[in-house]
């Protein structure tokens, strides 16, 4: 990694412009490019007769990975990328595969001034991209709007310095801190807007988590259905280490349609495996936690992270919720309040408003309707 911060180009007063245009832009493909983070490039002209810069390029990593931003913006720019600036939301890639690298791409389409947002934890890569730009000649200006850019990949940027998903816990509380009623299935908590929100985030998540009380309560599809994104459901994983499923349940009919994970111990159920495997469940072995004799959550997201898995949004009841939470492994913690109140009888959240605030920085809150939506920075990353 390059630490002198003199070999690079001082930020100019447009390009922080540039780079909240390439942020948004990324948002595009979240959630569906494999294990490649979603990035935005734009190529910016500055004629310098006046009028103002252009874009002239736009790329985002593509479905699946593959092929990268900077591929599809240079493409799109042709030969006006020469002379032009490219605005990059993570480091260019600087090793070698089937093609070039990015960075080598940029040099050799005649960019002369390379912006860049987040770093790449990525040991192929740290520092490595912007070393190939400085050496072809290149202006290098690294974390223009770095965090915000980060937000974006933050699963990516977790797996590669925690050797695990990035994980986000999400609840909805009622106004007196209640998650639900035990024995009463789902209770209805927030409203419309707030649950497409939920739904908006499913989409760009690699996986949806639940434990098995919640799935036998509330029986739920753990899908996205936000007109036209069906397609964009999350793979379910649910920790049902004693096998209590049942095959007759929406997940597990829907197994072959959407892939769904079950979480089990290796001397659960033969039987019960066998017909949930039958339906097109598929298995993950974990470990015991030798003091709780329940799941052993970090090695269990060092598999998943190892499988190829960058995002997981949790959605199971307080038990699952208190268990990450206890270990550390929550790096973004979403709190809906909703407008009503559940009573004394309600099962309490683990975490409430007045102890997240306490504990965590608060980096959105915002209104839907009758529901207050708060997220929170862990910091676990």
């Amino acid at each position: 990694m390059i630490a002198d911060p003199s070999v690079f180009s001082p930020e100019q007063p447009y390009d922080r412009r540039f780079m909240a245009a390439a942020i948004r832009y990324a948002r595009r493909n979240v959630g569906r490019t494999g294990t490649n983070p979603s990035v935005a490039t734009l190529i910016v002209r500055d004629e310098g007769d006046g009028r103002p810069p252009r874009i002239v390029g736009r790329g985002v990593t593509a479905l699946g990975g593959r092929p990268h931003a900077e591929a599809g913006a240079l493409a799109e720019a042709g030969e006006l990328a020469r002379g032009a600036t490219a605005y990059v939301t993570l480091e260019p890639c600087a090793h070698h595969g089937r093609t070039p690298p990015c960075a080598e791409a940029l040099v050799t389409a005649g960019i002369t001034r390379v912006v860049s947002a987040a770093s790449d934890p990525d040991p192929r890569v740290d520092g490595k991209g912007h070393r190939i730009l400085l050496d072809g000649g290149l202006k290098v200006t690294p974390k223009v709007l770095a965090e915000e850019a980060a937000r974006n990949i933050a699963g990516y940027l977790t797996r590669h310095r925690s050797g695990r998903p990035g994980v986000t816990l999400k609840m909805a509380l009622s106004r007196d801190g209640r998650i639900g009623l035990r024995g009463e299935g789902q209770v209805k908590i927030t409203g419309p807007i707030s649950n497409a929100q939920t739904h908006l985030i499913r989409a760009q998540t690699d996986a949806i988590m639940i434990g098995a009380g919640t799935a036998l309560e509330d029986d739920p599809r753990l899908d996205c259905r936000l007109p036209g994104m069906s397609d964009r459901s999350p793979a379910r994983i649910i920790l049902d280490p004693n096998l209590r499923l049942s095959p007759d349940m929406t997940v597990v009919r829907t197994a072959r349609d959407t892939p769904t994970f079950v979480v089990a111990f290796a001397d659960a159920d033969p039987e019960r495996r066998a017909a949930l495997a039958e339906a097109g469940v598929s298995f993950v072995a974990c470990d015991t936690d030798p003091e709780t004799g329940r799941v052993a959550l970090p090695e269990l997201m060092e598999d998943l992270g190892a499988t190829g898995i960058t995002s997981i949004l949790v959605e199971g009841g307080a038990e699952l919720a208190s268990s990450f939470l206890a270990d550390g492994l929550v790096d973004r913690l979403i709190l809906v309040q909703g407008g009503i109140e559940i009573g004394e009888a309600g099962i309490l959240a683990p975490v409430g408003l007045a102890e997240a605030r306490q504990r965590f920085p608060l980096v959105r809150d915002q209104r839907f309707g009758d529901d207050h939506w708060y997220e929170f920075d862990c910091g676990v990353a």
